[in-house]
């Protein structure tokens, strides 16, 4: 195979899978780890990729970047599931959980489903519907719907959360810079999910690793928020030290 032709077919694995790691290409392509290294620094050169350790991610998308939810479910599929289940066995019969809007927190609405004394409080529409026949007791915000996310956000969500307490909040995120902290490209859905933070005893983000060292437009908050991550293991290691050298716990799966 030729190198350009290579390359194209890196990209076109990046593109269906969200991510590409050096030790898989190289045995997919019947080739060394240097080579596959090679490739990724010339097509992170031409702005065509991310280059992360261990192998890269699609090339950086701008700070107002949007996709929708239905656009979001085609990506880590298999992340997003393992992710899930993991912050599914944080929860206890008893308790109240907040779940803010997205795909992985989608996940864990479904993982939670057979729970029988528990409350949620969502401000995620498509949420509140997954749950919908369940014998969890759920809480939708109310507020003004964002087409994109499915989410509610405004005043009316503000309030309604300000006047409510958790024992456990999970946040998906769209970026996340260990140095500069958690972010989302709508300003509205910030606010809201700050709010969740202020009255969750616990926030735990949930992210797969594609959304480390990314910076939306909206800061939400600091690391120094949060008290425990689930990711997957493709999360940078420098990262990885980062968030254990301020003491968060943090759960790869």
């Amino acid at each position: 195979m030729l190198n350009e032709e290579r390359r194209r077919a890196i990209l076109e694995i990046l593109g269906r899978n969200g991510r590409v790691l050096v030790t898989e290409m190289a045995h997919q392509f019947d080739t060394s780890q240097v080579t596959i290294r090679k490739d990724l620094d010339v097509l992170h050169a031409q702005r065509l990729v991310h280059r992360t350790h261990g192998g890269a991610l699609p090339a950086r998308e701008g700070a107002l970047a949007d996709p929708t939810l239905r656009e979001k479910e085609q990506l880590q599929r298999q992340e997003k599931l393992r992710i899930a289940a993991a912050a599914a066995r944080l929860v206890k019969e008893g308790q109240v959980v907040i779940l803010d809007s997205g795909t992985t927190t989608t996940g864990i609405a479904r993982a939670l489903r057979n729970f029988h004394n528990i409350t949620i409080i969502t401000n995620a529409v498509n949420i509140a519907a997954e749950l919908s026949g369940a014998p969890v007791e759920v809480i939708l915000t109310g507020g003004t719907l964002r087409k994109n996310s499915f989410s509610l956000v405004g005043p009316i969500a503000e309030e309604t959360l300000r006047r409510l307490n958790a024992d456990i909040l999970f946040l998906g995120v769209d970026g996340f810079d260990v140095h500069y902290g958690l972010s989302t490209p709508n300003l509205l859905e910030a606010k809201v999910n700050r709010v969740m933070v202020e009255v969750a005893k616990r926030t735990v983000a949930v992210c797969d690793s594609s959304k480390f060292g990314r910076r939306s437009l909206s800061l939400i908050v600091p690391p120094s928020a949060l008290q425990a991550v689930i990711t997957d293991r493709g999360v940078p290691k420098s990262d990885l030290r980062a968030l254990k050298k301020v003491g968060i716990e943090v759960n790869l799966v």
